[in-house]
Protein backbone atom coordinates (compact mmCIF):
# COMPACT_ATOMS: atom_id res chain seq x y z
CA UNK A 1 0.00 0.00 0.00
CA UNK A 2 1.35 3.42 -0.88
CA UNK A 3 1.31 6.49 1.32
CA UNK A 4 1.01 10.12 0.36
CA UNK A 5 3.97 12.40 1.06
CA UNK A 6 4.82 16.05 0.79
CA UNK A 7 8.41 17.04 0.14
CA UNK A 8 9.76 20.57 0.12
CA UNK A 9 13.27 21.26 -1.08
CA UNK A 10 15.23 24.49 -1.27
CA UNK A 11 17.61 25.04 -4.16
CA UNK A 12 20.62 27.34 -3.91
CA UNK A 13 19.87 30.90 -5.14
CA UNK A 14 22.89 30.98 -7.48
CA UNK A 15 21.11 28.79 -10.06
CA UNK A 16 19.64 30.14 -13.27
CA UNK A 17 15.94 29.64 -14.03
CA UNK A 18 16.90 26.84 -16.45
CA UNK A 19 19.01 25.09 -13.80
CA UNK A 20 16.16 25.33 -11.28
CA UNK A 21 13.74 23.78 -13.81
CA UNK A 22 16.25 21.00 -14.56
CA UNK A 23 16.60 20.18 -10.85
CA UNK A 24 12.81 20.11 -10.31
CA UNK A 25 12.36 17.92 -13.41
CA UNK A 26 15.10 15.56 -12.16
CA UNK A 27 13.26 14.92 -8.88
CA UNK A 28 9.82 14.74 -10.48
CA UNK A 29 11.16 12.17 -12.94
CA UNK A 30 12.96 10.31 -10.13
CA UNK A 31 9.69 9.97 -8.21
CA UNK A 32 7.81 8.75 -11.32
CA UNK A 33 10.57 6.36 -12.44
CA UNK A 34 10.58 4.71 -9.00
CA UNK A 35 6.87 3.89 -8.98
CA UNK A 36 5.72 7.12 -7.36
CA UNK A 37 2.75 9.14 -8.52
CA UNK A 38 2.96 12.92 -8.43
CA UNK A 39 -0.25 14.42 -7.08
CA UNK A 40 0.67 18.10 -7.10
CA UNK A 41 3.65 20.45 -7.56
CA UNK A 42 4.12 24.06 -6.51
CA UNK A 43 6.89 26.50 -7.29
CA UNK A 44 7.09 28.90 -4.37
CA UNK A 45 9.87 30.90 -6.03
CA UNK A 46 12.81 32.68 -4.48
CA UNK A 47 12.22 33.28 -0.77
CA UNK A 48 14.19 34.57 2.17
CA UNK A 49 15.48 31.85 4.49
CA UNK A 50 14.71 32.00 8.22
CA UNK A 51 18.47 31.82 8.83
CA UNK A 52 21.54 31.66 6.56
CA UNK A 53 22.38 28.22 5.15
CA UNK A 54 25.82 27.78 3.55
CA UNK A 55 26.17 31.60 3.70
CA UNK A 56 23.00 31.96 1.57
CA UNK A 57 20.05 34.06 2.75
CA UNK A 58 17.59 33.08 0.00
CA UNK A 59 16.65 29.93 -1.91
CA UNK A 60 14.24 28.58 -4.53
CA UNK A 61 11.48 26.67 -2.75
CA UNK A 62 9.63 23.76 -4.39
CA UNK A 63 6.88 21.54 -3.03
CA UNK A 64 5.99 18.14 -4.47
CA UNK A 65 3.10 16.03 -3.21
CA UNK A 66 3.35 12.39 -4.24
CA UNK A 67 2.22 8.84 -3.52
CA UNK A 68 4.75 6.06 -3.11
CA UNK A 69 5.89 3.14 -1.01
CA UNK A 70 7.42 4.03 2.35
CA UNK A 71 10.93 2.79 1.57
CA UNK A 72 11.20 5.18 -1.39
CA UNK A 73 11.47 8.31 0.79
CA UNK A 74 14.88 7.20 2.06
CA UNK A 75 16.13 6.81 -1.54
CA UNK A 76 14.75 10.23 -2.48
CA UNK A 77 16.39 11.94 0.49
CA UNK A 78 19.70 10.21 -0.31
CA UNK A 79 19.47 11.82 -3.79
CA UNK A 80 18.81 15.22 -2.17
CA UNK A 81 21.87 14.85 0.09
CA UNK A 82 24.09 14.06 -2.91
CA UNK A 83 22.90 17.10 -4.86
CA UNK A 84 24.90 20.24 -4.14
CA UNK A 85 22.08 22.35 -5.61
CA UNK A 86 19.79 21.41 -2.71
CA UNK A 87 20.54 23.28 0.50
CA UNK A 88 17.61 21.96 2.61
CA UNK A 89 14.74 19.50 2.30
CA UNK A 90 11.93 18.09 4.38
CA UNK A 91 9.65 15.15 3.54
CA UNK A 92 6.75 13.94 5.62
CA UNK A 93 3.94 11.43 5.30
CA UNK A 94 0.56 13.10 5.03
CA UNK A 95 -2.26 11.71 7.13
CA UNK A 96 -5.85 11.84 5.87
CA UNK A 97 -6.38 15.27 7.46
CA UNK A 98 -3.32 16.76 5.76
CA UNK A 99 -4.41 15.28 2.42
CA UNK A 100 -7.94 16.69 2.81
CA UNK A 101 -6.55 20.10 3.78
CA UNK A 102 -4.18 20.18 0.77
CA UNK A 103 -7.00 19.20 -1.62
CA UNK A 104 -9.32 21.84 -0.15
CA UNK A 105 -6.61 24.50 -0.42
CA UNK A 106 -6.00 23.60 -4.09
CA UNK A 107 -9.70 23.68 -4.97
CA UNK A 108 -10.08 27.13 -3.36
CA UNK A 109 -7.04 28.36 -5.30
CA UNK A 110 -8.51 27.00 -8.57
CA UNK A 111 -11.84 28.73 -7.91
CA UNK A 112 -10.02 32.02 -7.29
CA UNK A 113 -8.07 31.66 -10.54
CA UNK A 114 -11.01 30.72 -12.77
CA UNK A 115 -13.02 33.65 -14.13
CA UNK A 116 -16.50 34.16 -12.69
CA UNK A 117 -19.28 33.21 -15.07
Amino acid sequence: MSNQYETVFILTPVLSETQVKEAVKKYSDYISENGGEIVHKEDWGLRKLAYPIQKKTTGFYHLVEFKSEGDFVEKLETQYRRDERIIRFLTFRMDKHAIAYAEKKRSIKQQEQSPNQ
